[in-house]
């Protein structure tokens, strides 16, 4: 027991000096910025108040990027190539078709879902009096981890057996109103959507909140001349609110969809991945950490790095096409 706190100790006290090490030297660096003078005072503050975010970019994101790629042309002990053996399986195995499946329909529906609701609850609440208490409300998810969320759903898509007294809220009200519960995680493919009510259940308050900033800022003067041009309701919000709000709604979406791509947590919780629905990231943490196949693991996460890549890229155009315009 000593030797192990020792040894933790140790760790600890190489961590913190490693830290320290760097602030030290981080500190020099921009004093020695803040001296410089002349033509030559721009490129050095640049290059020292850049460097540490280069190098914490580099150490944290491109060379375990690079080393996740050669991985996936590696065994499960990344000693020895297997060529394309990985990716290989990933198009054979009937399992992997089937996780693949499940993201295809996490990426088409949770996105649209969380995006709409948004937009729906932000255009109900957006004239009504003190709106702060029904808007925080329904932002409160987000405030809830994924976990914590798929905990509270476990009790309502609880299940028992015929004849007890159900106290799932799910199962309650379906025998409330004449119908026979059902084990929900076991029905398939009905236990993929109820996974995916959790996520919006928790995102729709961020779409909300986001849109709702949106809808606010349109100009109130277009809006005036347009209710006097005898645009009102349906109208309004299709020639005027929306075109003005469409370039917010797109994020929204596209954050959804990079939500769903990364879903692990609901999954994970709920099901462990079981009964037809697990998805790519759950599968990719299950190969690396309680498969121990790192070849494996390492192919399913370049191929989730470039489903999500078209996203990104389109953000960034979006942000860049948005600034030129302002």
């Amino acid at each position: 027991m000593s030797e192990f706190v020792s040894t933790t100790i140790t760790k600890f006290t190489s961590v913190f000096s490693a830290i320290a090490f760097f602030f030290i030297v981080l500190g020099i660096l921009f004093a020695l910025a803040g001296r410089a003078n002349g033509k030559k005072a721009r490129p050095i503050a640049l290059v020292i108040f850049l460097a540490p975010s280069l190098v914490l970019l580099l150490a944290g994101l491109i060379i375990p990027g690079i080393r996740t790629i050669l991985f996936s042309f590696m065994n499960p002990d990344s000693n020895d190539w297997v060529g394309f053996d990985n990716y290989t399986w990933m198009l054979e195995d009937p399992n992997v078709k089937t996780i693949m499946v499940n993201t295809i329909l996490w990426i088409l529906v949770v996105p649209i879902f969380t995006a709409a609701l948004g937009l729906l609850l932000a255009i109900m609440l957006d004239r009504i009096k003190h709106e702060s208490i029904p808007k925080s409300l329904l932002f409160m998810p987000m405030a809830i981890s994924f976990v914590g969320a798929s905990i509270i759903f476990k009790f309502v898509y609880e299940f028992r057996d015929p004849g007890e007294v159900q106290i799932g809220l799910l199962s309650a009200i379906v025998e409330f109103l004449g119908g026979t519960p059902k084990d929900w995680m076991l029905s398939k493919p009905l236990n993929t959507f109820l996974l995916m009510i959790i996520y919006v259940w928790t995102q729709m308050g961020f779409g909300m909140v986001i849109l709702s900033a949106a809808i606010k800022a349109v100009p109130a003067d277009i809006v005036e001349a347009s209710a006097l041009d005898g645009a009102h309701g349906w109208r309004l919000f299709r020639n005027i609110t929306f075109p003005m709000i469409k370039g917010t709604f797109i994020v929204v979406l596209a954050t959804g969809v990079v939500g769903a791509l990364k879903v692990f947590d609901i999954v994970r919780t709920m099901t462990g991945g079981n009964f037809s629905t697990n998805v790519l990231a759950n599968e990719m943490y299950s190969q690396v950490f309680v498969q121990f196949d790192q070849g494996k693991g390492s192919a399913l996460a370049v191929i989730l790095f470039l489903l999500l890549t078209p996203i990104l890229i389109y953000n960034i155009r979006s942000l860049r096409m948005e600034r030129s315009h302002s």
